[in-house]
């Protein structure tokens, strides 16, 4: 077969891999922690290039993730929810583990192990199935549901990640979903180029809360050195199936990094950190702080799902 799974472990990591044997190409996830993406490798120079800025050992990881949360998934929420509460179906909520500012953040998910589901491999692709199964553990979120995580290496140096979330309640939920890869394509992101279908973010407030109005911003709608830009900005997609919604390129190296999605992740977080040899480009199906402003919010029945796509093609020119 071209496509392979297996595991391997590495400084106390135990992680998973897809192969993709006719490219090069390359998946590693950490099923026990937050179901990560740790790595997408594709050939350079003879050498395997990893895009994903991860966490290189287990100890990394334990001090850093509830801080930086490289590559987690963001669900029942992403980014932030202003002090931490919101009211549903009149009941004041609470989480109790908030972010220095005060607003909780990212999700409840992202330190929690993953069961793998099912795994498959054939000529032309690598598919493995990650659950968590949310038993109502934090105040903040009392509803039981299901976290169901797919990736699928593709031919074509292709990644496909599906997200579907089950209401295993017995009332309609507010859910949303998230990711939060940092990408790096070599050297610092200075010299990077970026683009994506949108001119128009929301405004935040100085605890990157929306406020209800939009800014104009066409800076990225073509291909665009990122410069000393700046960005912790959440970005309203214009989406067209089949077109491209995000592209960043590295012309040193000619890797370039192409993200489709469809209309379920109708926001585009973008965030620079400060050392700037890594850029965090999040596919949002909601807005920050929609438990509160209930932007794209999912009211989910009992029972019921929904599912997310994404979808990374890396190439080189």
């Amino acid at each position: 077969m071209s496509f392979a799974i297996d595991r391997y472990r590495i400084n106390e990591l135990s992680l998973l891999r897809l192969q993709d044997n006719a490219t090069g190409a390359m998946v590693a996830i950490l099923p026990e922690h937050g179901a990560l993406l740790h790595a997408f490798e594709i050939p350079l120079a003879g050498k395997p290039f990893n895009i994903v800025d991860n966490y290189p050992s287990r100890t990394d990881l334990e001090q850093e993730l509830t801080s930086s949360y490289k590559s987690a998934k963001l669900s029942p929420f992403p980014c932030r929810i202003a002090n931490g509460r919101y009211r549903y179906e009149d009941q004041l909520l609470e989480f109790p583990r908030k972010f220095p500012d005060g607003s909780a953040i990212h999700g409840l998910l992202a330190d929690q192990s993953f069961n793998i589901l099912n795994q498959y491999a054939d000529d032309h692709s690598a598919t493995v199935t990650l659950r968590h199964h949310y038993k109502r553990a934090d105040p903040g979120y009392p509803f039981e549901y299901i976290c169901e995580v797919r990736y699928t290496l593709q031919e074509n140096k292709v990644l496909q990640v599906q997200t579907t979330l089950l209401n295993l309640d017995d009332r309609t939920i507010p859910i949303a979903d998230g990711w939060h890869p940092y990408f790096t394509l070599g050297g610092p992101i200075d010299g990077y180029e970026l683009q994506f279908s949108s001119n128009t973010m929301l405004e935040f407030n100085e605890k990157l809360i929306p406020t209800g109005q939009v800014v104009h911003d066409p800076a990225f709608t073509v291909a665009a050195p990122l410069g000393s830009r700046r960005f912790d900005n959440c970005f309203l997609l214009e989406i067209q199936e089949g077109t491209p919604c995000c592209l960043l390129r590295n012309p040193q190296n000619g890797v370039t990094l192409t993200i489709y999605t469809n209309s379920l992740y109708p926001y585009l977080q973008i965030y620079t950190p400060d050392h700037r040899n890594s850029i965090a480009i999040e596919n949002l199906s909601s807005a920050p702080d929609c438990f509160n402003n209930g932007m794209d919010l999912h009211l989910l029945p009992p029972r019921h799902t929904v599912t997310f796509n994404v979808w990374y093609q890396l190439s080189v020119e």
